[in-house]
């Protein structure tokens, strides 16, 4: 298959809000001398020749008129305006999944089209960032070409072993864009005597004629954009290794940047959620019910210091907010763990009293009345983390399972990706089969799903597709030592390039019903750089502290999924990324949206341009558009009028006034209340809360709708009632306390299943509704 590529709105806005910065710039050719030492003979073609004639990029605006373009671009884009042009550093946050490597692509022939540069250099964080860049230039070349009357551009990726290519880069008259890693120019930057490979690319080069590469780099004046810089330049090394490139301008794209230099252009994740440009998200949680259960006990050291004492794991009852969860309190004998617990009532009445210590090397141990004993490390009452694990992998492939019976007759083949924190946990070699503990359990689980009664359609229709041999239907992906082993990785090794092949490089083949692999086990090397569109499951094993930020794992699947033809399926009903955690559902919930936060994004506020942009029709039919100073007029005065604090926060006031049509803007403003009081209500609304697993196919049956007998009786239940009650409040309150109070307390030992909608809004991240499965 052969992924097909079309122009989307947001997109094309992205890319005039960068072109249209260097409007007025005219189209020239400008040139630079490339000395050549002739005491080289390595290179015959240049013998007897003094130097070479390099093609540069040339601006022909000055900063003023760049600083005016950019100001309109923003006004146009409701952003705040710049003040200067921050050296020519320019920002576009797009969200994961939208196409900002396509943007950045067709920004790049859009400027040669207009501007005549040629000269551009992508700088990405790391080998998986910069495979992926490779493959989606590879993917989209013939799109472009046809967008762009075949014009002639050419891209690698920098390789010290071929510095050569440098000079083909400097010297010709086509488009030239090099891909390369931040640490193949930044590392040793400040001495350039150490022999390294990062740092060649500053040393004088006999395949260059005694030139050093950068500075043939810098004598172009590239266009510089740099994939993900906040994991590229946030280090003053970084910053002097882009300076040494001598840009014309940067160009900064991601979803999550730490440095905010002059935004041109955002695509928010609520923008992204809201208007379906990605996938929207489930969360189906694996946890053990443990709190509600039997009493949770884990002895970590014993000390003689001060008194004999230990220090246990046990759960706390938070009295402020009413939560219960595991904390570390240290005992002393005769101490009560239903005291330390700030009674929590688990250890009630199972006489969970401190009755020795011993902290005697080797025999480190407590005992309670209740004749319970733990030497350091044990615990009572803990949940089997293996039936965790294999509960999260079970349920990933039944989730996987029931989406193939839909989206296998619509061409989608549906994938599932596992991030797991060590590789041994899938390819053990202690083992004679070398099948680690996932491996077997995913094997063991997947052979008992399919042939279910309900895959039965999977079995006899798809079997040409969808092997039921679960030995054919997945893979890992790791790193390889020099041996052929697969290890743990960082993600950033030359030896993570053995991962790429099929994941990145073969991409497409990864999407065909012709390749049978289906379920992918990854360790760290997939957290960035790589995404599928058709990654409908995500599933995090893991048993010690998760590195992978939410938003890194939900981007590998966030993409809108494409068919077997290669065209996106836009039906919102095939795009849902379900996200498999060893977490509630509202924990997940709640830490995606502090990461959301901490990448600068604002749940909830009104910013003072927020009501930029909003138009009303005037009396004469003229339409007015409120500029970025009328916004900060209407701003302060709704934080001086009580309606908003001055940190955006909108007040009860408002909703108040609103309710009792009392809410009005000044004057010369009047006509822009009912937009203006849309636009804040959008800004602040509530979520809204919606069950995904509860959500069934209902046929209508019109022939009893039209039935005489269903007329008569909707003609009797349609008929709205308005009732009052009058209660005793303070009865109903007591009686409430009483009767939760008498609830039983314990319930049977199991692992919960529950499946949630996650939505994404201004308000906020949070769930959509959810169902308990046992």
């Amino acid at each position: 298959m052969k992924l097909k590529f079309v122009d989307q709105p947001y997109q094309t806005d992205a890319v005039n809000a960068i072109c249209d910065i260097f409007d007025g710039c005219e189209v020239k050719d400008s040139l630079f001398t490339i000395e050549v030492d002739n005491r080289n003979k390595l290179d015959f073609d240049t013998e007897g020749v003094d130097y070479f004639i390099g093609h540069s990029n040339k601006l022909s605006i000055d900063d003023f008129t760049m600083l005016d373009n950019v100001q309109n671009i923003q006004e146009r884009n409701d952003i705040q305006m710049a003040k200067d042009l921050q050296k020519r550093n320019f920002t576009i946050e797009m969200e994961t999944g939208t196409g900002k490597t396509y943007v950045y692509t067709k920004t790049i022939l859009e400027l040669n089209k207009r501007y005549g540069f040629t000269k551009f250099i992508i700088v990405v964080p790391s080998i998986a960032i910069k495979e992926g860049v490779n493959s989606s230039l590879n993917a989209t070349k013939e799109h472009f070409m046809e967008k762009y009357d075949n014009v002639v551009y050419n891209y690698f990726v920098y390789d010290s072993n071929h510095l050569e290519r440098i000079r083909e880069f400097a010297t010709s008259t086509n488009i030239e864009i090099m891909i390369i890693n931040i640490d193949a120019f930044r590392k040793s930057f400040t001495d350039p005597s150490k022999e390294t490979k990062a740092n060649l690319i500053h040393r004088t080069s006999d395949k260059l004629n005694g030139n050093k590469p950068i500075d043939l780099i810098a004598g172009t004046n590239p266009i510089v954009i740099i994939d993900e810089p906040q994991s590229v330049d946030g280090t003053k090394k970084s910053k002097e290794a882009i300076a040494s490139l001598n840009p014309l301008c940067t160009l900064r794209y991601s979803a999550t940047h730490k440095e905010m230099y002059d935004l041109m252009y955002r695509l928010t994740p609520v923008d992204a959620y809201q208007e379906n440009l990605v996938k929207h998200i489930e969360v189906a949680s694996i946890t053990s019910n443990e709190a509600s259960t039997k009493p949770y006990v884990k002895l970590l050291s014993v000390s003689e210091k001060n008194g004999f004492s230990c220090r246990l794991e046990i759960y706390v009852n938070n009295k402020k907010t009413g939560v219960i969860d595991k904390k570390t309190v240290t005992a002393k004998t005769r101490d009560d763990l239903w005291e330390l617990s700030n009674e929590v009532d688990y250890y009630k009445d199972h006489n969970f009293i401190v009755d020795n210590i011993d902290c005697f090397p080797g025999e480190e141990s407590v005992s309670f009345s209740n004749g319970e004993f733990l030497n350091i490390g044990d615990v009572i009452g803990n949940v089997d983390e293996t039936a965790l694990k294999r509960a999260q992998i079970r349920q990933t492939i039944e989730m996987h399972l029931n989406k193939e019976i839909h989206y296998t007759k619509q061409g989608i083949k549906v994938l599932s990706l596992f991030f797991i924190d060590e590789v041994s946990k899938y390819r053990d070699y202690s083992r004679e089969d070398e099948k680690g503990d996932y491996q077997r359990w995913f094997e063991e689980e997947y052979t008992k799903l399919i042939q279910l009664p309900k895959y039965k359609k999977l079995r006899e229709e798809y079997g040409d597709y969808i092997s039921l041999d679960p030995t054919e239907v997945h893979d890992g992906y790791f790193a390889q030592d020099g041996k052929g082993r697969v290890k743990n990785s960082s993600g950033t090794t030359n030896d993570d390039e053995t991962t790429y092949q099929l994941i990145m490089k073969d991409k497409e083949r990864l999407l065909s019903f012709d390749e049978p692999i289906r379920f992918i086990f990854s360790h760290s090397a997939l957290k960035e750089g790589w995404d599928n569109p058709n990654v409908f499951q995500v599933c995090t094993l893991v048993e010690t502290k998760d590195t992978m930020t939410k938003r890194q794992k939900i981007g590998r699947g966030l993409r809108i999924c494409v068919s077997q033809n290669g065209e996106r399926v836009l039906d919102s009903k095939f795009n849902t990324l379900s996200v498999i955690a060893n977490e509630s559902y509202k924990d997940f919930a709640s830490t995606l949206q502090k990461e959301l936060e901490n990448d600068n994004f604002k749940f909830g506020i009104i910013e003072p341009i927020s009501f930029t942009g909003i138009a009303v029709k005037q009396y004469d039919g003229t339409l007015v558009e409120l500029s970025q100073k009328q916004s900060e007029e209407i701003y302060n005065y709704l934080v001086k009028n009580e309606y908003m604090t001055s940190k955006g926060k909108i007040t009860n006031k408002y909703h108040q006034d609103k309710h009792n049509d009392k809410f009005m803007l000044p004057e010369q403003y009047e006509s822009f209340t009912s937009k203006v009081m849309k636009r804040i209500d959008n800004l602040s609304r509530e979520i809204e809360i919606k069950d995904a697993s509860t959500k069934v196919p209902v046929k209508l049956n019109k022939e009893v709708q039209l039935s005489p007998e269903f007329v008569s009786l909707w003609n009797k239940i349609k008929q709205k009632t308005v009732y009052t009650i009058n209660m005793d409040m303070d009865k109903f309150k007591k009686e409430a306390v009483e009767q939760i109070q008498n609830m039983p307390r314990i319930r049977p030992d199991k692992i919960d299943a529950q499946i949630t909608n996650v939505d994404i809004t201004k308000q906020g991240v949070k769930d959509v509704g959810s169902q308990l499965r046992g």
